[in-house]
């Protein structure tokens, strides 16, 4: 009897302990200096989170303490190349398929030691102080062995995607007056084609042992592995930064024109770190971090610091290889997290979505019982999740995750206890099922590339979704009003209105920017930093931030990507197809779409002229060969124009009829309304991301 007393008893419990967390305070009214207001700051803690370690100001003193109290334990790992083969499909197209093994340790103190030999090769081979050197390749261990080696010579490092396209990588080393540059094999072919337009570099050093034949002889390329030998047989002593010298000039991806870098300090740095430490529960030496984000982005250069303070363990991994059914990886073989298991991981939206999109398909292929297992248990925990007495609990939960998540849970190593998201904004149905199927809780953060990624960061006991969180401990989070968009922080039921960031995370400003720097930053009377980003929020009632639009036309997509609506339609407005253009853009996807106004005469003159017949124009803008010759043209115009892959619609609807002031959806100027056009089209908007 009292066995099904407990059983009944025990659900009713949890879900009455689970409303209870609804209405927790996270974050508090704080009086901040500055433009009037309605700020908030995390109710733990009344003053911004510099440090979480006495005596400690700097990303180099942190490192190297924790080198020394974790001397034997194991840090960075890397897998071992088996084999690499190239695969020919029976179209053409080639695609390099990778066997790797397992992962090869490096100590904390083998990792010091790698990083002092470097630093004083740096040194040796001629690099002088106060000049700069950049990164510029893939996340792996080389990475951050060269970035730990620069901070212990107090040298600031410019980081570039690896993806960067050639005038964006010119702009960047030319501005920052890069005289060392560190790259991979790969990255060094890139660079062979705009040598020419790189004034200021005297040494490439290759992450690889194997340096490409074709590079120009224009630069003196020396291995990473020279390098250290030199280092070793020629040590130099540290000579360290303090907090308020630059780290790191970080390029971001540029939302208009070319990238802006961003001066972080090591102050800025290590206040985002500390305050990310008091979120997650029971981080410390026992976690395990898989590290496959790019490092020249402020979120996996933070985490991965995080890690090292907490002597926890980085083992790196890729993109591509990431799972079993990775599409780098030789099938047959395991993938990174299958091998590594990590327990705390970053992502991306645009990851976690495929991991859901993965997990679906298998589970839709398999179908019959497998399937209706499947949808059951997931239905039974969402109803728990969303708060029913009647969802499953307790030891039917149990259960469920044995039966069914257990196979989904193995997908990222099996031992996944906390994900953190940030880089764009994370769709509710994806964290509701990774929340399911991996039992595992999602921090989802909010800040810049400005902000070091410090702004807001969701608790683990915050199962709400669609919203970023409280403020992080180093962070004050200030709405200000945006009359002309009717955002106003005396509005109800929630104050709303631009975010503001403030903080010792806030950072010094854009590299040789003057002006946008005074745009976008502010120094209050009590001496506390603001960065305005730009994005439109409201508080709910917990002090918890959720971001509901954009004060300009810049959307951030899927993959953490800018694009400035305006300017990709200036550039396709050339098009000779196109009358009118609007670009959509969503930030729960990877790419745009648009709404073509087509120019009449244009098409109906090719249409003729490709014997094509039909009714009417309508008739004419609906036949798929007329949206593959319009879209094709784009495209043209595009390249010509050198917009980057992610700012070209991958999906257009072509509009017979034109927009004109009457319609409404133009101003008399002929300016185009955007949220009406929106409202007008909103299903076609739907069906382009739904085909």
């Amino acid at each position: 009897m009292n066995g099904y007393i407990v059983g009944a008893i025990v659900p009713i419990v949890l879900v009455l302990l689970r409303n209870s967390k609804r209405v927790k305070k996270r974050g508090v009214l704080v009086d901040v200096g500055g433009e009037p207001g309605y700020a908030i700051r995390n109710i733990r803690f009344p003053f911004p989170l510099e440090t979480a370690w006495e005596g400690l100001s700097t990303l180099a003193e942190l490192f190297e303490q924790s080198c020394k109290q974790n001397s034997n334990k194991s840090l960075l790992g890397t897998r071992k190349l088996i084999s690499s083969e190239v695969e020919v499909t029976e179209d053409g197209r080639s695609f390099e398929k990778l066997h790797y093994g397992e992962y090869v340790w490096l100590t904390y103190a083998e990792t010091f030691a790698a990083v002092c030999y470097f630093a004083s090769g740096l040194v040796q081979l001629g690099h002088k102080r106060g000049e700069r050197v950049a990164i510029f390749a893939d996340t792996r261990e080389e990475w951050f062995i060269a970035l730990q080696a620069c901070f212990r010579r107090n040298v600031t490092v410019v980081t570039i995607y690896a993806s960067l396209g050639e005038e964006a990588l010119c702009h960047s080393l030319n501005e920052t007056e890069v005289t060392t540059l560190i790259c991979g094999a790969k990255e060094l072919k890139k660079l062979v084609n705009i040598s020419g337009q790189l004034d200021k570099i005297k040494h490439v050093i290759c992450m690889d042992d194997e340096i490409p034949t074709a590079v120009s002889g224009r630069w003196a390329v020396t291995s990473f592995a020279d390098v250290q030998r030199t280092g070793y047989e020629n040590p130099v002593d540290a000579d360290l930064p303090i907090a308020a010298d630059v780290a790191v000039i970080m390029y971001t991806s540029g939302s208009t024109g070319l990238p802006k870098g961003v001066m972080l300090t090591h102050g800025n740095i290590l206040a985002t770190v500390a305050a990310v430490k008091t979120i997650i529960p029971g981080i410390g030496s026992k976690d395990v971090y898989l590290a496959y984000l790019p490092l020249a982005h402020i979120l996996e250069l933070a985490a991965e610091h995080l890690i090292v303070a907490v002597g926890g363990i980085l083992g790196y991994g890729s993109p591509l290889t990431l799972t079993d059914t990775s599409s780098k990886k030789k099938p047959g073989t395991k993938g990174d997290a299958s091998v590594l298991a990590p327990t705390l991981m970053a992502a991306v939206p645009a990851i976690l979505d495929r991991v859901r999109d993965g997990v679906r398909k298998k589970v839709d292929a398999k179908g019959g019982l497998s399937k209706k297992l499947f949808d059951l248990a997931y239905s039974r925990r969402l109803s728990a999740i969303n708060g029913s007495w009647f969802g499953a609990w307790g030891l039917e939960k149990y259960l469920w995750d044995l039966l069914v998540f257990k196979k989904v849970r193995a997908i990222l190593g099996g031992r996944l206890r906390f994900l953190l998201s940030g880089g764009a904004p994370l769709s509710p149905d994806t964290q509701r099922f990774i929340n399911i199927c991996f039992g595992t809780p999602i921090g989802q953060g909010y800040g810049l590339t400005e902000t070091c990624a410090g702004g807001t960061f969701s608790e683990v006991d915050d199962t709400s979704v669609g919203r970023v969180g409280a403020p992080l401990p180093c962070s004050f989070i200030k709405l200000v009003d945006w009359p002309k968009g009717g955002y106003l922080t005396s509005n109800s039921p929630m104050p709303r209105g631009e975010i503001l960031i403030g903080g010792p995370n806030v950072t010094l400003g854009y590299f040789k920017n003057e002006e946008k720097t005074k745009e976008s930053y502010r120094v209050d009377e009590r001496g506390v930093r603001w960065f305005c980003t730009g994005d439109i929020g409201q508080f709910h009632s917990d002090g918890c931030l959720e971001i509901i639009d954009r004060k300009k036309d810049i959307v951030k997509l899927q993959h953490g990507e800018y694009v400035s609506l305006g300017k990709v339609e200036t550039a396709l407005s050339i098009c000779p197809y196109v009358d009118n253009i609007m670009l959509h853009a969503d930030p729960f996807h990877s790419f745009c779409v648009a709404l073509v106004v087509a120019s009449q005469q244009m098409v109906e003159d090719w249409a003729s002229k490709q014997g094509i017949t039909f009714t009417d124009f309508a008739d004419l803008c609906e036949k798929e060969e007329t949206i593959k010759e319009v879209h094709s043209s784009l495209a043209q115009t595009a390249k010509k124009s050198r917009l980057e892959k992610f700012e070209i619609p991958a999906k257009i609807k072509l509009i017979s009829s034109p927009w004109t002031p009457e319609s409404g959806l133009v101003t008399a100027a002929l300016k185009i309304k955007r949220e009406a056009i929106r409202r007008a089209f909103s299903e076609d908007l739907a069906k382009l991301y739904a085909s």
